[in-house]
């Protein structure tokens, strides 16, 4: 009876070792909270490598990539595409001056790089260097950045150099949002990319002093169903990409749109009580200027909204055509009745390359992005598009009257209305013989009719007045 006894016991035993064998095993791949392991902590099953010949191997649990001369970037992929889902992961990058990224919803060019193909797609920024872009979203070899953290100054403290940083991805629909160490960093509205793979990049080097620099990735795991999106604090600037409308999110936080894609209403000719009847176009989406002559105000003329705004934050799209020049305008009172076009503060539009305006002024003050005749904009080559191609502007006046100008996502002006610095840059332009000029409490927008065809679409606004 004792014999029997023990030999069930012995086989209960090694059923319930069996099966906590089973669990364990399974939950290498899978949690019970609907989680699934990407990286199983010992081999790179699911994974391959693409683009370059950067290697990498699997220490201590981590996936590490070596950074290495001579090769173009290089991607270890999801064997697996994934569609909505909640990626998290641990990433830890060697090095102040190095680089890399996390792919999500990308693809390949088989073809690109001598067969060794291209992928593409959006990336999540890992940058230890001064800028401190980590967490900001990248169109690897396409678009170029859609996110620079210069959209959120906050976030740039959120990355840890040579540490492990927790990264946190949701793509749900045609949303991206991303957080670096439990802070919230980047949301990004795209119309492209439902669908793709999964990659971890180790990034080319042009410094071969670079080389033997680690990248590790670690506790890759993602979501895929039961999908519980975090909350997103208030707040945050969000790049919309859908053209001419407003997310949940951004009407919550006080956006307004200031062209609805179909019609000229809230915008009046400037000095008239109604819309121009000419030299404006409404089409496809965009409100633009039809091409007369290269003239200031001579055909349609300016535009301005019906409302007035103090303080704000306004975001707009313009696509220039070549040699074009116009511009956008706030505080604009239409108080001085002058000829030609509005006065105001002025965002520059030109083809900086074709236009000679972009050679008048001084110090480049005329450039595209300048406020105009008064501050040259800091620009680098990343944040310029093709002459074809929408660009995305951006002007913040803060209560403070500090005021800042934003191209594709780039800071590139800042100033303080009524400051000394203010006033002895107008005492040396052209709007000297304007009284106060630039000062007034509040002011239309304007957008500039000079006689070249440009067009605009996104055009945004929130008040920050308080």
């Amino acid at each position: 009876m004792n014999t029997l006894t023990n030999l069930k016991k012995s086989r209960f035993h090694a059923l319930v070792a069996l099966l906590v064998g089973s669990i364990a095993l399974t939950s290498c791949t899978t949690e019970s909270d609907g989680w699934q392991q990407l990286f199983d902590g010992e081999t790179l099953d699911g994974w391959k490598r693409v683009g370059g010949e950067a290697p990498y191997e699997v220490e201590d649990g981590a996936i590490v990539g070596t950074m290495t001369s001579g090769t173009p970037n290089s991607f270890l992929i999801t064997e697996q595409e994934y569609g909505d889902f909640i990626l998290e992961l641990d990433v830890k990058l060697e090095g102040e001056s190095t680089n890399s990224g996390i792919q999500t919803r990308s693809h390949i060019d088989e073809q690109a790089n001598d067969g060794k193909g291209r992928v593409y797609g959006r990336q999540v920024e890992i940058d230890p260097a001064k800028r401190a872009w980590t967490g900001g979203i990248y169109d690897e070899a396409r678009r170029g950045w859609l996110y620079p953290l210069d959209l959120n100054e906050d976030a740039k403290k959120a990355y840890k150099r040579d540490e492990y940083n927790h990264f946190r991805i949701e793509a749900i629909g045609n949303e991206t949002k991303t957080w670096v160490n439990g802070i919230p960093v980047a949301y990004v509205v795209d119309t492209i990319d439902a669908s793709g793979f999964i990659g971890l990049q180790v990034h080319s080097i042009s410094d071969d002093a670079l080389a033997g620099k680690k990248v590790y990735f670690k506790d890759i795991r993602i979501q895929t169903e039961n999908i519980l999106p975090q909350d997103f604090p208030e707040g945050i600037y969000t790049v919309n990409l859908t053209p001419n409308s407003l997310t949940p999110y951004e009407e919550e936080n006080g956006y307004k749109l200031l062209f609805d894609g179909h019609s000229n209403a809230g915008w009046i000719g400037a000095y008239q009580d109604t819309f121009p009847e000419k030299g404006w176009e409404i089409k496809d989406g965009t409100i633009g200027v039809l091409p007369s002559d290269g003239a200031e105000s001579t055909n349609g003329g300016d535009i301005v909204t019906t409302a007035q705004y103090g303080a704000f934050d306004l975001s707009f799209e313009f696509k220039l055509t070549e040699g074009a020049n116009s511009g956008v305008k706030y505080f604009v009172t239409l108080s001085e009745h002058n000829t030609g076009s509005a006065i105001g503060l002025e965002y520059q539009i030109l083809d900086d390359e074709k236009h000679p305006d972009a050679k008048m002024g001084k110090d480049g003050n005329r450039t595209l992005a300048s406020l105009y005749d008064l501050i040259m904009a800091q620009k680098t080559g990343r944040a310029l598009r093709k002459i074809g191609e929408w660009n995305k502007g951006r002007v913040v006046v803060e209560p403070n009257n500090t005021v800042t100008h934003y191209l594709n996502g780039e800071k590139v002006v800042q100033y303080v209305r009524g400051s000394d610095e203010y006033k002895k840059l107008v005492s040396e332009s052209k709007y000297k013989n304007w009284d106060n000029f630039g000062m007034a409490e509040s002011g239309h927008i304007l957008l500039q009719d000079h006689g070249d065809k440009v067009s605009f679409r996104n055009i945004k606004i929130k008040s920050l007045s308080n």
